[in-house]
């Protein structure tokens, strides 16, 4: 009879470790696809100060891709 209940309770470690590893599994996912926005900002980012660099130095062009159309002399 004892060799029963350590088997159930065998069961229910097992079970309860595989739900919690899909559990953390599931939240991964969730993060993931939150911070694709950011990807896609970040990506854009990138490619305008790029852009921007040819005609300027690498400050204004940070600047203008941040929606500052003026650039202002730092004193």
């Amino acid at each position: 009879m004892n060799k029963k209940n350590e088997e159930k309770q065998l069961d229910w470690k097992a079970f309860f470790s595989g739900f919690f590893l899909l559990l953390c599994a599931l939240s991964l996912i969730l993060i993931a696809f939150s911070l694709r926005p950011v990807a896609k900002w970040a990506e854009y980012q990138s490619s305008c100060v790029e852009q921007e660099m040819k005609k300027s130095p690498v400050e204004w062009a940070v600047r203008k891709c941040n929606g500052r159309s003026k650039v202002y002399q730092v004193k």
